[in-house]
């Protein structure tokens, strides 16, 4: 009797962990999003914006300096919409067009100082309290923290991704 109670409780309590990490995942992005729109409004910042600097400070922490193109491409806007947004973003000092390689049509975005400068006076006093969350787990924890939340963030990436497929394979 024991064999057939273990996998139900553990069926139980999976289903049960899986709606409470919906629910928080869910809490915690819209809590991002409330700071996202706190500082696009204090620096004057459209929506698409702040996502846009965020692509291009993961793209250049990972190494792979993000073009317009491939910009433009991850935030799903037409090519003009993406030029005219970098423009803005360029003339406000948030980012700048640096060509890198020898061969000068190749144009990579930078985050611009002041635009890191503003961000850290932003978002530094949220360091002290996200690392103290921290310090409350090992490194074998937060390791399955960080193989989890790829996996999640990969799973909506995928989703988004298919949703524009859709929406172009609709569109007129």
């Amino acid at each position: 009797m024991e064999e057939t109670e273990a996998p139900v409780e553990e069926t139980v309590e999976r289903q049960r962990l899986r709606s409470r990490l919906v629910d928080l995942l869910n809490s915690y992005a819209s809590e991002a999003n409330h700071i996202g729109h706190a500082f696009a409004g204090r620096n004057h910042l459209h929506g698409p914006d702040l996502h846009a600097l965020l692509a291009v400070m993961h793209a250049e922490r990972a190494g792979t300096p993000l073009s317009p193109g491939r910009l433009g491409e991850a935030m799903g806007l037409s090519s003009g919409a993406t030029t005219a947004m970098i423009d803005r973003l360029e003339r406000d000092g948030h980012l700048r067009r640096v060509r890198e390689s020898t061969d000068r049509r190749v144009v990579h975005l930078r985050y611009a100082e002041s635009g890191m400068s503003l961000a850290q006076a932003f978002f530094t006093p949220l360091a002290p309290r996200t690392d103290a969350v921290m310090e409350q787990f090992g490194v074998a924890e937060l390791q399955v923290v960080e193989r989890f939340v790829q996996g999640m963030v990969g799973a909506l990436t995928s989703y988004r991704d298919e949703l524009r497929d859709r929406g172009q394979r609709n569109s007129p």
